[in-house]
């Protein structure tokens, strides 16, 4: 697996653990992907997630715990958004909403990555890296 966009690649794993019903998933290390899961785990859509050391070897995973209600996966969807080749980038006034409000826009802004009403609130633009609903 050759690895072009590791967001893309982590939120498939994701993706694919709800859909397995996994009760976790492990994903290369990457602090940008750490940022996203604290956003993650703020909104309530993962239980928690923490940095494994690959035994003989010089590279860190992360494993993500996956969390369900009444036997269904609490995350719904993921949309990665803006991609490589094609960056999409929002001010304050046009700020996306996902599902009408009942969904998450990760935004990666000047003062770090956070959510589009957190971003709404420091008043900064930027990068929309997904949605998450």
């Amino acid at each position: 697996m050759s690895i072009h966009d590791p967001i893309a690649d982590a939120l498939t794993i994701i993706r694919n653990g709800c859909m397995a019903k996994k009760t976790s998933v492990t994903m290369p290390y990457s602090k940008k992907m750490i940022n996203i899961l604290e956003i993650l785990k703020k909104e309530g859509y993962i239980y928690s997630f923490k940095q494994i050391d690959v035994k003989d070897k010089n590279f860190f995973r992360i494993q993500v715990d996956l969390k369900y209600y009444e036997n269904k996966a609490v995350i719904e969807g993921l949309k990665r958004v803006s991609s490589p080749g094609l960056r999409i980038y929002v001010s304050v006034d046009s700020m996306p909403q996902v599902k009408n409000g009942f969904g998450v826009s990760v935004i990666s802004t000047s003062k770090g990555v956070m959510t589009g009403r957190d971003a709404i609130k420091e008043k900064v633009g930027g990068e929309v890296l997904c949605y998450v609903w």
